[in-house]
């Protein structure tokens, strides 16, 4: 859908705000292109910035709200429309910060569908028999799927990998993840043998001359797009009767219920998926709770 256009100055100082997130705050590739859209359309029809203030900010989050948006979209609009207007505030480019005192509806913290333990081996197991006869294709998503699973990793985390990430000999990976932390995850034995394959007969038949140093490399040599990641995740979960369809982050799901059913300290979780904050991993603990009710309601006598 096309954007609506912006007078010329408020065009000028939206572009600072979004070199802002990119250069000093280091913001993701998609964060930007979300608060971009956002604030263009908090932004349009306004003649100059100083037209900007809380009516104008709840007359939009209003019109969002009738157009059927939902609340994790209202929520995260707000969240993009407080930052603008503290920054333009903090930097001179409007006389009062609106945005302080907007109010948005919080999201719901909706339990995220989670594969079982053993829908999950059953994924694997299939696709490490699609790769047992060495097809590189095969192999890489053999890899993608273990470590996704096995590290718990965005799958931007896991396509932005290179070779030198790599630690073999203690089964680790360098991940730079959300505002450029740094973190270390570790992966098991399933996935350091598919690891082995890819780069011995996988890898090298996808490198081009320029290729860059990524671990995985898509078809035509360069790294590896996370749309592909994702299809390779679909394309998993439908090839194994009965498996929900979730994609990457669904993996991830599972990898942190599945260590915490296992015993595994939330804390060591939060650092593990490179949450800021442990609320975020809490979550996982709702998850295990319900499947452990509905396990209770199905075969306790007295349930």
């Amino acid at each position: 859908m096309a954007q609506p256009e912006l007078a010329p100055r408020v065009a000028e100082v939206l572009d600072e705000f979004v070199s802002h997130l990119e250069l000093e705050r280091g913001r993701s590739p998609h964060t930007v292109r979300a608060y971009r859209g956002d604030l263009n359309g908090m932004l349009a029809g306004l003649d100059d910035l100083a037209e900007l203030d809380l009516a104008v900010l709840r007359r939009w989050l209003a019109a969002g709200h009738t157009a059927g948006a939902g609340r994790s979209t209202l929520a995260r609009r707000a969240a993009a429309a407080r930052s603008f207007t503290a920054w333009a505030r903090r930097t001179g480019r409007i006389a009062t910060d609106p945005g302080a005192r907007l109010v948005s509806p919080r999201p719901r913290s909706a339990l995220p569908a989670v594969l079982d333990a053993d829908q999950a081996a059953a994924v694997l197991e299939a696709a490490g028999s699609g790769a047992a006869e060495g097809e590189p294709g095969a192999l890489r998503e053999a890899l993608v799927l273990e470590l996704l699973y096995a590290t718990g990793v965005r799958v931007s985390e896991l396509c932005g990998l290179d070779i030198d990430d790599v630690d073999p000999q203690r089964r680790a990976l360098r991940v730079v993840g959300k505002g450029d932390r740094e973190r270390t995850v570790v992966y098991g034995v399933p996935a350091a043998a598919a690891l082995v394959r890819w780069l011995e007969a996988g890898r090298p038949a996808f490198v081009r001359p320029g290729s860059p140093p990524a671990l995985l490399l898509g078809a035509k040599g360069g790294r590896l797009d996370p749309r592909i990641a994702r299809e390779v995740v679909h394309r998993a979960m439908a090839a194994v009767p009965g498996t929900p369809d979730v994609g990457p982050h669904g993996l991830r799901h599972a990898a942190a219920t599945h260590m915490l059913e296992g015993g595994a300290d939330l804390r060591y979780v939060q650092e593990l998926l490179g949450h800021a904050k442990l609320a975020t991993t809490q979550l996982y603990t709702h998850v295990t709770v319900e499947r452990l009710k509905v396990v209770h309601e199905q075969a306790h006598p007295r349930a």
